[in-house]
């Protein structure tokens, strides 16, 4: 069982990046699917949520920039980040959970699976 997060790397502000979390193992479809992110020396927050109905949660710093989206066929998940800033440079971790209702949605204990992170820096 395992959750790949891939498509970090290097932009600069106002770019863009399309994040991806690959499940083998389990099937995501009937999973809560979030992302996470960490920042040196900052605690991991919540970034964003899509449940097993494809409804969708956002945290406020990222509204209206970032859209999340699953794929049941190719069992993975994706986070479209568009209009970068240099503080959302960051490891982005995307988290696998059954049954996490709304409230705890950004609580990363949560989830039932972890995926290890993928780099995103953001330079001005």
């Amino acid at each position: 069982v395992q959750l790949q997060a891939s498509g970090g790397g290097s932009v600069q502000t106002g770019g863009s990046l399309r994040l991806s979390c690959a499940a083998s193992g389990f099937n995501l479809e009937d999973y809560a699917i979030s992302w996470f992110r960490q920042a040196p020396g900052k605690e991991r927050e919540f970034v964003a949520a899509i449940r097993w109905n494809r409804s969708t949660s956002f945290n406020d710093s990222v509204k209206g920039r970032f859209t999340i989206s699953r794929d049941n066929g190719k069992n993975t998940v994706y986070l479209e980040m568009n209009s970068l800033k240099t503080e959302d440079t960051a490891t982005y971790y995307c988290a696998a959970g059954l049954g996490v209702i709304l409230s705890n949605m950004g609580n990363s204990r949560a989830y039932t699976y972890l995926g290890q992170g993928t780099l995103v820096t953001v330079s001005s």
